[in-house]
């Protein structure tokens, strides 16, 4: 088995597979390390998510996606970048987590929880979307509290909470409201976020409107317990039945994992990992970053359609590095 190579790309989703195959159409050897299944992020998005694009502008390496609307849902997406991989016989093992990143006098040594490889150039396009950001609350860590939200038919006939007012917490209440849930959202700011979907946004203002499904607004929830739930409000404690917890308060990239491998972040609250926006470069030479992972914190900057370019921006550094084409 093949130990040393070029580059070793750490992360199996779009823009990791965006960089293979760059590195690919440049005749560069390379290894992309995936810890869970391909695209393991967009696997674990909701089952009935429609992405906010359209489908020509996640579209990587020239590939079409074609879809059967103008916004492809998840299910089409999997499928997209499968073929995508499958078709161009990229170079993946999936299931393998990289533990360490270690800088030695010739690139880098890799550490996965399997094999250990060496490599001149290494890029992270790990994401965010592993690391919920939790509520620090007392009852966070009971089997009836979630960060992940899959499909609705387990919440038939329950008391939910959903906290949060974003994409995912819009599509969750509406989803699991339909399958007759009693759904009530917890929202810390004053309403539904501004960059939920334009055709989902009217959907469930009406339905809180109408009172279908409960909102707290500038409320948090306080604590949780087995049968009933703390909402703090402007007008105090509130405590409501409840079964279910489904908190989606948003994700955050291994904050840890890039500390330890050396890369530099702001020390504001963003944590901006620092690169090179030219060439995506980091602070330690050779090592780079692509895609949302760039963001830090701030989530909302970096999607597909607009980090695919890393993947050409890292190529063209390091073809010129090495004399090859890019």
């Amino acid at each position: 088995m093949q130990n040393n190579y070029t580059i070793i790309i750490v992360g199996g989703g779009p823009i990791g597979i965006a960089c293979a195959l760059e590195a690919r159409k440049a005749g560069l050897d390379y290894l992309v390390l995936e810890k869970g299944c391909l695209v393991n992020s967009l696997y674990n998005y909701p089952a009935n998510m429609t992405f906010f694009s359209t489908s020509e502008r996640i579209e990587i390496g020239g590939v079409p996606f074609v879809s059967n609307n103008v916004k492809p849902n998840r299910s089409e997406a999997l499928e997209y970048y499968r073929r995508v991989a499958v078709s161009h016989h990229l170079n993946i093992r999936l299931q393998e987590g990289v533990q360490q990143i270690r800088p030695t006098d010739h690139g880098f040594e890799i550490l996965s929880d399997r094999h250990t490889y060496t490599a001149t150039y290494v890029i992270i396009a790990t994401g965010f979307y592993d690391i919920p950001v939790l509520l620090d609350i007392p009852g966070e860590s009971l089997p009836k509290v979630t960060h992940y939200y899959k499909e609705p038919h387990f919440y038939a006939m329950q008391k939910v909470i959903v906290a949060g007012a974003s994409n995912s917490a819009v599509d969750a209440a509406l989803e699991t409201w339909r399958k007759g849930a009693e759904v009530t959202m917890v929202i810390r700011g004053e309403g539904i976020g501004p960059r939920v979907k334009y055709w989902v946004k009217p959907d469930i203002e009406n339905r809180i409107k109408e009172g279908s499904i409960k909102a707290y607004t500038h409320s948090t929830i306080a604590a949780i317990r087995p049968d009933t739930a703390d909402i703090l409000t402007p007008d105090g404690i509130v405590t409501i039945p409840n079964d279910y917890v489904i908190a989606l308060t948003g994700y955050q990239p291994d904050f840890g994992f890039l500390r330890h491998t050396g890369i530099r972040l702001s020390d504001d609250s963003r944590l901006q990992p620092f690169y090179d926006p030219a060439t995506m470069e980091t602070n330690i030479k050779n090592l780079f970053l692509a895609g949302v992972v760039c963001g830090g914190m701030n989530t909302h900057i970096w999607f597909i359609e607009n980090s695919r370019v890393h993947a050409e921006m890292i190529m063209r550094a390091i073809c010129q590095r090495t004399g090859a084409n890019a």
